[in-house]
């Protein structure tokens, strides 16, 4: 071999796409369309972050996702993580809330309180933000197909404790599109979804202005298969589908668009994290001024959770996973985020231990406080990689929103299944990589120990009495509720939905008289129908 093919690096592709060059130098940057799109922290386009100071006037909030069993248990939880540190709550809710169905549903039997904590009315949210100061402490709400009776009960609970909703903080994730996609938890057809969706916008922009009402979430994209370039492309494609509707609904792009946030996803290759972020942020800034005509520049700022994947963590080794977090979380403050979650080392395997969401604060405090990345604003910028990669990776996603544009738009590439298709391609490609030791993960394909160390794992088995504990809690609730005030409230809710108004104002009189997700839901689904998924080979 020669002297020449001795220094021939190997091929670095990342997983978008793009091919990776062994060096970078002004030339790569001006061939990728130079440096006039950089600009300054806190100005259009935002490709440094969309705070002229960032960390250094204030760090990320850190909002670990927590929630389990009863409404009581989901409170000792959540006073947990507050005491040791965190600044935020995102909260889970179990499968049958999740799917508009009651804890005494047949549907719901097995799965009450397992994933998430089980929500049936009002009384649960009261107690499980008994005594926490929801004027210091955000809530962020991880809930979709439910999200009318779980954002009403919010806000109700809100109400009753004195709190002003035309200063109430928070977020609901209220992103029925990437259900779709991901994680399956829908309940209505696509098009009533969208509807559903654009209620809560129109609401919370009259009565609500400072909560976000969507967190257009690209991170189940991504770990249901998608690409770093697609999670972000569909991403900003679900987020233009919710700005179109609430338009043509003929509320005005600066009334509502700020209220739109997004969650995305961190695992795999760092710079390619930080490439789609800061190309994220500009290609979303530029759509909201020149497709939109967005004046506000707080319209045109990308708010984001970008949280450290559970796609990415191991079973095998599970320690490992505190190292691959830590460069989650290093990946995520680089990018310019505004909020921080991590999934825990154990999180590959069970419920995180108490323990295992402690490493995890834990690990974004030391970042945080010990590793200077609150020191300045954007450190990478100006790097030739990263301005080069940056560039090449905005042209990458807008290539594969042209192909969803062209498809017919997102909300038919969902309804059709085209989008599930392609990202359940990804999905079992990249599994096939992992298998033949392609792309590499140590512990599971490489550095593989022979015999694996046992470990004791903290289980989470179901838990028969605490179900029907909630069983018992809400036939207590059916018992204590004014029934005629229940049934006028639904019977007002479905007249709402067959009108084709806001079911917002009437779902708040509901929940407010104890009416249940599942007869919430119910009404809805009789008047909207339920979901087919299509099944593309």
């Amino acid at each position: 071999m020669s002297e020449a093919g001795n220094d021939e690096a190997a091929p670095v592709v990342w997983e978008s796409g793009l091919e990776i060059k062994p060096l970078y130098t002004p030339r790569e940057v001006e061939g990728s369309g130079g440096t006039a799109a950089i600009g300054l922290p806190g100005e259009y386009p935002f490709t440094r972050g969309i705070h002229p100071l960032m960390y250094r006037k204030r760090p990320w909030t850190m909002r670990q996702y927590s929630g389990f069993g009863t409404a009581q248990e989901t409170r000792e939880r959540f006073l947990y993580l507050i005491k040791t540190g965190n600044t935020g709550l995102n909260v889970a809710f179990d499968l049958p809330t999740q799917c508009g169905r009651d804890s005494d549903d047949p549907l719901a039997e097995g799965e009450i309180g397992r994933v998430g904590m089980a929500v049936d009315t009002l009384a649960d949210m009261e107690e499980a933000f008994q005594g926490i100061d929801l004027n210091r402490i955000t809530v962020s709400l991880t809930i979709n197909g439910a999200a009318v009776p779980i954002m009403a009960m919010y806000f109700a609970m809100a109400r009753k404790r004195g709190l002003d909703l035309a200063t109430l903080r928070g977020t609901a994730q209220n992103d029925i599109l990437k259900e779709f996609i991901g994680r399956g938890t829908w309940i209505f057809p696509v098009d009533p979804s969208v509807k559903l969706v654009g209620d809560t916008i129109e609401f919370c922009a009259r009565h609500v202005p400072k909560y976000f009402p969507v967190s257009v979430c690209g991170y189940h994209i991504r770990e249901s298969g998608a690409t770093p370039a697609q999670e972000m492309a569909y991403g900003l494609a679900i987020a233009c589908a919710y700005v179109e509707h609430a338009l043509a609904r003929g509320l005005l792009i600066d009334d509502f668009a700020s209220g739109l946030s997004f969650n995305f996803d961190i695992f795999g290759n760092l710079w390619e994290q930080v490439a789609k972020f800061r190309a994220g942020r500009r290609l979303w800034a530029r759509i909201l001024k020149e497709k939109y005509g967005a004046r506000d520049p707080r319209s045109q700022q990308m708010r984001m959770i970008a949280g450290g994947g559970g796609g990415g963590l191991t079973i095998q080794q599970p320690e490992n996973n505190i190292m691959r977090s830590t460069c989650y979380a290093l990946a995520s403050a680089l990018s310019g985020t505004q909020t921080m979650a991590l999934c825990s080392y154990d999180e590959a395997y069970t419920i995180p231990s108490e323990r295992a969401a402690r490493i995890s604060l834990r690990t974004m405090q030391i970042l945080m406080l010990e590793i200077g990345l609150c020191d300045t604003v954007d450190p990478l910028a100006g790097s030739y990689f990263i301005e080069t990669t940056t560039n090449e990776m905005e042209r990458l996603v807008s290539a594969v929103m042209d192909e969803v544009e062209g498809q017919g738009g997102i909300v038919a590439s969902i309804s059709s299944g085209l989008i599930q298709a392609a990202v359940s391609r990804q999905a079992y490609e990249r599994e096939q990589r992992l298998r033949s030791g392609v792309e590499k993960k140590v512990g599971q394909n490489c550095f593989v120990e022979e015999e694996e160390e046992e470990r004791a794992v903290l289980l989470h088995p179901y838990r028969e009495e605490e179900a029907k504990r909630q069983i018992e809690r809400l036939a207590s609730v059916r018992r204590g509720r004014g029934a005629a005030a229940v049934r006028k409230a639904l019977v007002e809710l479905e007249r709402a939905a067959r009108a084709g108004e806001n079911v917002m104002p009437a779902a708040m009189d509901a929940v407010e008289a104890y009416a249940t997700v599942g007869e919430v839901c119910g009404v809805l689904r009789d008047v909207y129908g339920g979901y087919a998924e299509p099944i593309r080979f």
